[in-house]
């Protein structure tokens, strides 16, 4: 098995909905805002080759929406989908499996694509994984959430007959015995977060459970979490167990770490070491 870190660009959130109710003067010193209250975020995929299996884990905005969108959320830096799979020798057309964690814009965007008037897979040769609670979550979405959920990201997938639902259930196993799922429901209901077996390593892709390193502290919680305390419970239990089990956590939105391991300290679960994907062994 190789795994590959895959950015597909920086983009930029209001940091109060980013840190929810821990004060600007604490979270300004970690992800410092610029003059609009915006913090900028990575947007990283991970990519799983195994056998004849190349494995996408989400894959940012996509590049399809208008300008306006794009003004919106001011998509920035050198990286993208694209060149990132070609630093490593591959295209989109290799990928086999795109596992989804959750439907919202930033994690699905680049799902699909504009090929004049129509609306079609991004991917071609590939299999869409999400699960029949979560897409129905997603596509009855209720007022608050609405705006995450954009039918050109998501309904497109269905009606190409590439999608495939994985089931509901902890621990379960798709595409390969290595790689396992988690799920949690306080950010976006059955939210997944996907576990791959790495020679004698576990690593947790950790989405928006936790998708950057300060967020392991209790109360850092995202405003845009649907069910705050349920967060709280589930980021609780999930540090215990990664801690316990020497875990390594892969963020997605960190606009610096991409890894690290976790300790007990006197003031709860900290992180321990920090590192790139690549200097796993």
């Amino acid at each position: 098995m190789k795994l590959y870190s895959i950015n597909t660009g920086y983009f930029k959130l209001d940091g109060g909905a980013m840190f929810g109710v821990v004060p600007k003067s604490m979270w300004n010193k970690l992800n410092p805002a610029d003059e609009n209250n915006l913090c900028n975020w990575a947007m990283r995929s991970l990519l799983i080759e195994e056998g004849n299996k190349l494995i996408l884990i989400d894959n940012g905005l996509g590049d399809k929406q208008d300008a306006k969108f794009f003004g919106h959320y001011h998509l920035n830096g050198d990286d993208s989908l694209d060149r990132s799979l070609a630093k490593h020798g591959f295209n989109k057309d290799d990928i086999t499996d795109v596992i989804l964690t959750h439907l919202h814009f930033d994690h699905c965007g680049g799902s699909i694509k504009r090929e004049g008037d129509k609306l079609v897979p991004a991917f071609k040769n590939a299999t869409f994984w999400s699960n029949e609670n979560h897409w129905k979550w997603a596509t009855q979405p209720n007022e608050r959430e609405k705006a995450s959920f954009l039918k050109e990201n998501i309904l497109p997938i269905q009606e190409s007959g590439q999608l495939k639902f994985a089931p509901v259930e902890q621990n379960a196993s798709i595409i390969m015995d290595t790689l396992t799922l988690k799920f949690v429901s306080g950010h976006t209901d059955a939210m997944m977060l996907p576990v791959i077996q790495y020679n004698d390593k576990t690593i947790v892709y950790a989405a928006d459970l936790l998708p950057y390193v300060d967020k392991i502290t209790m109360p850092y919680i995202m405003a845009y979490d649907m069910f705050p305390l349920t967060t709280l419970n589930e980021k609780r239990s999930f540090l215990k167990e990664a801690s316990q089990k020497d875990y390594i956590l892969f963020f997605e939105h960190d606009p610096v770490i991409e890894c690290c391991t976790l300790q007990s300290t006197e003031r709860g679960i900290r992180e321990k070491e920090t590192f790139k994907l690549e200097d796993i062994r």
